[in-house]
């Protein structure tokens, strides 16, 4: 087996962080290497260093790739031997067609005049290679996430990719989007593309990866041959994060308690489409100390329900009543349901959660300044005192609060996120996927979190797509399946054949 890349004594230094300590990876041509870790042990800066995100001279050691040693100014100079890298937050331009963000940048053209006949015919052959039969004009913002993915894919396609890395590449599709670019990704594997993933989704590792290699705190700690060894997902998880986690979900005493919170006849209509209605009649309760899972599939409705709840930020023609502790109550704007004590964690942390570009401080103090604060202006040592409790509390990993949220994890950035809502001192808090997209160690620290707030006689209302956290943390479970619930399980009866049962013969 013919090497392809190594990365010797990786070092990589932030003001006051060190992310890469001496990280060693070799991969072999052909082969799919899983690169796997927490959310903040370095997997992505060391992917960075290698597409020349991070130019050398920023960090110590040396890339050798096809044989040579690498000096990479920018990702042009990687791309230019193949290496091409898709990050997580996907880099399209959603008002720009397929066959234009395709060859942006790479464009068929001659004499600065573009030969669109030639773009269409190599567009739609990439396209045919990835699976995908939407027209080459097709407006990107028109695809859903996982044939997003497939685009960024086959754009890697057209500029010869020998090495392909993809950065949690199933963090936002769905099971069967997901299976789907597993399957693509065996593909150009026997047709010799050499691929280095990120992923939390241990499954899906070990099902493509021939090679995974574990970092923690920065440093290389294994590397798991997949073909003469049998890996087990216990192994992997115990180098992760240091320790055996037999039990994934944490334990808690499961005591419902009086009544908390019920909606009652809530129906929804589409935002631009008043004829389409997205939540028909649903009706449901949380009691104090409960947590009460919600399951579907992808565009069941669920996060639709959330929202039209949380102040009505989705939909129109919104009917229905709320009740927390047999009162009715305002939820109709965003404030309104604040006050009455209502808290929703929306599934996408970065573009809704999040001001990325302001400090943790100030992120957790946004949806209650008025605790902050006096006659309109904060009181910014008391807002340090709040956000440093909060970091203490939740084991935010940062060296400041002062530190913008952009420069965190995955798993610190929802830290911070459940902290903003926790500081508002809600009744119910609404969890929109709440561990998508972070390590299994940031997992069981969140599931504890919820298990805290269990035991303060709050009500926890968890949507997730993940049905085995569901079942291990939920003490009911509605079904829900095109804006209905279909189904009620206790949680001694629930199962994933039997939620998928209420789908399937709705």
């Amino acid at each position: 087996m013919t090497t392809l890349l190594e990365m010797r004594d990786i070092t990589k230094t932030f003001p006051g962080v060190k992310a890469l300590d001496n990280v060693n990876l070799k991969v072999t041509a052909g082969e799919i290497h899983a690169l796997v870790g927490e959310n903040g042990a370095g997997k992505s800066t060391l992917m960075k260093v290698l597409s020349g995100v991070y130019p050398q001279g920023t960090y110590d050691g040396d890339i050798h790739y096809d044989g040579q040693v690498a000096r990479f100014g920018g990702i042009a100079d990687s791309e230019a031997l193949g290496i091409i890298i898709i990050h997580q937050e996907l880099a399209l331009v959603p008002l720009l067609s397929i066959a234009e963000n395709l060859f942006v940048g790479n464009e068929c053209a001659s004499k600065g005049v573009m030969n669109w006949p030639e773009t269409f015919r190599r567009t739609e052959a990439l396209l045919k290679k990835v699976g995908l039969k939407e027209a080459p004009a097709t407006p990107v913002d028109r695809l859903g996430v996982g044939k997003q993915q497939l685009v960024e894919i086959a754009k890697a396609l057209s500029k010869d990719v020998r090495l392909l890395i993809l950065d949690e590449p199933t963090a936002a599709l769905s099971e069967s989007d997901s299976q789907a670019l597993l399957d693509l990704l065996l593909e150009l594997k026997a047709e010799g593309v050499t691929s280095i993933i990120i992923s939390h989704k241990l499954n899906e590792v070990r099902r493509v990866a021939d090679t995974i290699t574990v970092i923690r705190d920065g440093a290389t700690v294994s590397t798991l041959d997949a073909r003469t060894e049998s890996i087990t997902e216990d192994r992997i998880v115990r180098d992760m994060v240091g320790r055996d986690m037999s039990q994934r979900y944490p334990e808690r005493e499961r005591r419902a308690g009086d009544m908390l919170m019920e909606v009652q006849g809530w129906n929804v209509w589409h935002p631009e489409h008043a004829t389409r209605q997205m939540i028909k009649d649903i009706n449901f309760h949380v009691r104090a100390g409960e947590v009460v899972g919600i399951a579907g599939l992808m565009g069941a409705g669920r996060t639709e329900l959330a929202m039209s709840l949380f102040g009505r930020s989705y939909g129109q023609n919104i009917s229905g009543t709320v009740k927390l502790k047999g009162q009715v109550v305002d939820t109709s704007t965003v404030a309104a349901a604040i006050r009455s004590g209502l808290a929703y964690v929306t599934e996408d942390r970065k573009e809704l959660g999040l001001v990325l570009e302001d400090t943790i401080q100030r992120n957790i103090t946004l949806a209650n300044l008025s605790d902050v604060s006096r006659s309109g202006v904060i009181n910014e040592a008391e807002e340090t005192k709040v956000a440093e409790r909060y970091r203490k509390a939740m084991n935010i990993r940062t060296p400041s609060v002062f530190q913008r949220v952009m420069n965190l994890s995955g798993g610190n950035q929802q830290k911070v996120v459940l902290s903003k809502w926790l500081f508002a001192g809600p009744e119910v808090l609404i969890l929109d996927e709440p561990t998508r997209g972070i390590d299994v160690g940031a997992k069981f620290e969140i599931y504890g979190i919820i298990n805290e707030l269990s035991a303060q006689g709050k009500g926890v209302v968890m949507i997730s797509s993940e049905m085995p956290e569901l079942l291990g943390m939920s003490d009911r479970i509605y079904v829900m399946n095109e804006g209905g619930f279909v189904g009620e399980l206790d949680a001694s009866e629930a199962s994933q054949e039997r939620i998928m049962s209420f789908i399937v013969t709705d």
